[in-house]
């Protein structure tokens, strides 16, 4: 891909088994993000929540790399605080920051 494209590639590497590993490729050197895998069903969304959370770290000005290893701790901590809705697959918990920081439901 890198060939082709001419630009960093990060290869998500959520849905294997064991670690939840990803792999950016800048055209010199790998880098490896792992995270411990959660047992839920409940990750509906994740790629775009992982892909726009890397790209808000990057218009607040962090490195790739830094900004990569942010959202991988958000998508991280939103998968483990996911929500059961409905059936099937359910979504991560976006605003689980907002409840741990004292917001209470009324």
């Amino acid at each position: 891909i890198y060939e082709t494209c001419g630009t960093s590639v990060l290869i998500k590497g959520g849905h294997k088994i064991g670690e939840a590993t990803d792999v950016l490729f800048d055209g010199k050197q790998y880098y490896y993000y792992t995270s411990e895998r959660i047992n839920t069903k409940n990750t509906h969304g994740t790629g775009c929540t992982f892909s726009s959370a890397i790209a808000a770290q990057l218009a607040l000005g962090k490195s790739l790399d830094q900004a990569i290893q942010q959202a991988k701790q958000y998508i991280t901590t939103a998968i483990q605080h996911s929500l059961e809705i409905g059936q099937g697959h359910g979504p991560t918990n976006h605003f689980y920051s907002l409840y741990k920081n004292g917001l209470k439901e009324e």
